[in-house]
């Protein structure tokens, strides 16, 4: 297949398992900047791609559109403010509490947790905030800090009165919000993070995990492990339990919060809390060169919109959302695996992902016996609906048939509070 060596690229540029979202979003992607650069055909984006560390940025630009947005999960905000302020009394005005937000993407995430922390009462002076994201676009659009209705989801957006000023095409966030938050370019696996081991009391990097294979996810995760200090708190996505679970942490045990703590016992390269470096005198971490030295993501995929005008030709059909929708579980349910996976793939070639797409792909896999693809797609699923009780259901009894009890249990009191909640 053609498209290999753009995967076997990708994979070594910034460590994309492409099997874990699917080859039909990169091909999108690839679609998108062939129009782009006017080139005939792939091998000629091929050449052009290898002369130009440009276009290498712009198709890494395209394959990591993000998507994010104020205040996600906002269960793990409020247990945040929580243990922050028993954090700061721990250090007893020694240095303010450190929070890391990787991959920050355009800002949502770390200004919610200065938000968050200002609205919980804290001193500006009491907390201070970083956020790394591998895509210049995405860092330079954060530090605009003008956001449109997207960005602003769910009921509660009383922080939009309090904290941003309205523009006519937008919301721009004040300057008491951005002061606490600095922001810069950088790589998960750049050996430049060493000089921060320990350094943060609460690290932020949610759905980026499950996205690697098993290797590149050990070594990401040991980046984590290592930047947040001994007794901080790193904060994960919904589908990721059960990695952290294998890999030495426990979790927490706040609801929702997808908090995670080191096991007992475990130890790790700290910062001193007595002489801290100032924000603006940590070592500037690298821009991306080409090639990096270290593979790295910092953001989940989602297929580009824009590209759908150039369909492929599976989908001459012309099928409507629905029609897909109807005949990936007829199929299914049918027993027809070969068509309903086959309707999984046009759906995602044409329209944004959808969590019953990835649950379907997920209860295919596994009942091929297919565990590795069965994990990744029900992960997928819960990222992009974290309540999805039968993907939540299955992937409890996935890791339970593993012998990752813990992990199986946690899923399956998701799944109970989500069916409680639904009685009500």
């Amino acid at each position: 297949m053609t498209e290999q060596r753009f995967f076997r690229y990708l994979r070594e540029r910034i460590g994309l398992d492409v099997e874990s979202v699917g080859a039909s979003m990169v091909e999108r992607a690839l679609r998108q900047r062939c129009v782009a650069v006017n080139a005939a055909d792939l091998d000629d984006y091929w050449l052009r791609l290898q002369q130009s560390a440009d276009e290498q940025q712009a198709l890494i630009e395209a394959v990591i559109v993000p998507e994010t947005w104020f205040f996600r999960y906002p269960e793990s905000f409020t247990a945040l403010v929580g243990l922050a302020h028993r954090r700061l009394a721990q250090l007893a005005g020694a240095r303010p509490v450190r929070l890391l937000s990787l991959p920050c993407s355009t800002g949502e995430e770390p200004y919610s947790l200065a938000m968050a922390l200002l609205d919980g009462g804290m001193s500006p002076g009491s907390f201070m905030i970083d956020g790394i994201d591998i895509s210049p676009i995405s860092v330079a659009k954060g530090e605009q800090a003008v956001y449109g209705r997207n960005a602003f989801r769910g009921s509660d957006l009383g922080f939009r009165e309090r904290f941003f000023d309205a523009l006519d095409d937008g919301h721009r966030l004040q300057g008491r919000v951005r002061q606490q938050v600095s922001l810069q370019v950088g790589n998960v696996l750049d050996p430049a993070l060493a000089s921060r081991d320990g350094l943060y009391d609460f690290v932020f990097c949610r759905n980026l995990l499950i996205y690697f294979d098993v290797p590149t996810q050990q070594r990401v995760f040991e980046v984590l492990k290592r930047l947040t200090h001994a007794q901080g708190v790193l904060f994960i996505g919904p589908a990721e339990g059960s990695l952290l679970a294998r890999l030495g942490m426990r979790p927490l045990g706040i609801a929702q919060s997808f908090a995670y703590v080191r096991q007992e016992g475990d130890s790790a390269p700290v910062a001193t809390a007595s002489a801290p470096p100032a924000r603006r005198t940590l070592p500037p971490l690298a821009m991306p060169v080409y090639p990096p030295p270290t593979p790295s993501l910092t953001r989940p995929l989602r297929p580009l919109v824009a590209a759908a005008k150039a369909p492929l030709p599976h989908d001459s059909k012309g099928e409507s959302e629905a029609e897909l929708l109807a005949s990936i579980a007829r199929h299914a349910n049918a027993g027809a695996s070969a068509q309903a996976r086959a309707a999984c793939q046009r759906y995602l070639s044409q329209f944004a992902p959808t969590a019953q797409v990835y649950y379907w792909l997920g209860l295919l896999s596994d009942t091929e016996g297919d565990a590795g693809q069965a994990l990744t797609h029900y992960r997928k699923a819960l990222y992009l609906e974290p309540q999805h009780p039968e993907a939540l259901v299955h992937l409890a009894a996935l890791l339970a048939a593993q012998g990752d009890l813990a992990g199986a249990q946690r899923l399956q009191a998701r799944a109970a509070r989500v069916g409680r909640e639904s009685e009500r």
